[in-house]
């Protein structure tokens, strides 16, 4: 009689370096069955054989701008999303480098991850973004409203806008000396350009409106209904100033009139002084 053998787990499902490979080869259902069956694997284990110098499986999914995976791992709970190599480059940086631009977007929209960290030379993903002249990736940053380190004026080694002149990437250097004259009229124009859309941005959009609506309500009561306005506006005034915008003109009760951003700061002020 033949012995059968059963096997319900495949082998490279033991193993962090078949992480690597299947994140290596964009294999994205692969990615999903190794964590699935692993829920104790080292998901930032880094790989220093074949010259890899201690990339995570991060790394080579950003390296490969495959954001089906990218994603997959950013949502472990395990995941480190600022992990570094072996000179202090992490996923981010690293995709401003190669000019992964729908990397860096999905990697912006993540809170934990280190936008500015800098390698072990000193280099911030931005001044790597600058000096290779990947505008598109300068553009969707300032889009996002992420911060961002410019560096110490004059210093090519550091500051983002020298790097960019003395590579001779105009528009970079010309787009990042406007962000840093007046970063929020350069943040709209640019998000008007991109035509620029966040699906967590609309969502507070929507309840904005929705608590502009019960506003108007509230204006029309006594006493009572003075309370709780003050009381909305001033958790309101913690908006983003363009939410604070799309409040203002919503709350005057004409949505024809768009009052221009530049003053929707003095006009929300002046709006919640007279209730």
């Amino acid at each position: 009689m033949s012995t059968i053998y059963f096997s319900y787990l495949p082998d490279y499902l033991d193993t962090q370096e078949e992480l690597f490979d299947a994140c290596k080869d964009g294999d994205v259902d692969r990615v999903k069955e190794i964590l699935e069956w692993n829920p104790d694997i080292d998901v930032n284990w880094r790989r220093y054989d074949d010259g890899w110098n201690g990339w995570t499986s991060l790394h080579i999914a950003c390296d490969n701008s495959n954001l089906a995976v990218v994603s997959v791992l950013l949502a472990h709970p395990d995941i480190d999303g600022n992990s570094t190599n072996r000179f202090g480059w992490t996923p981010f940086l690293l995709a401003c480098y190669k000019g992964r631009t729908p990397c860096v977007r999905l990697l912006l929209k993540d809170p934990r991850v280190r936008v500015n960290a800098p390698n072990d030379d000193g280099c911030t993903p931005l001044w790597e973004a600058a000096c290779q002249g990947h505008l598109d990736i300068v553009k969707w940053w300032v889009a996002s409203g992420r911060g961002m380190d410019l560096g110490e004026p004059g210093n090519k080694e550091t500051d983002a806008i020298s790097i960019a002149r003395h590579k001779e990437e105009t528009e970079v250097a010309t787009l990042l000396e406007r962000f840093k004259e007046n970063p929020k009229e350069t943040r709209h124009a640019v998000r008007g350009e991109l035509a620029w859309y966040d699906p967590a941005a609309a969502e507070i959009f929507a309840l904005v409106i929705f608590l502009a609506d019960d506003l108007l309500r509230l204006r029309r009561m006594k006493s009572r209904g003075v309370r709780q306005a003050k009381k909305f506006f001033k958790i309101a005034l913690q908006l983003p100033l363009e939410l604070q915008m799309a409040l203002c003109y919503r709350v005057i009760g004409s949505a024809k009139e768009i009052i221009p951003w530049q003053t929707s700061e003095v006009s929300f002020k002046t709006l919640s002084t007279k209730l």
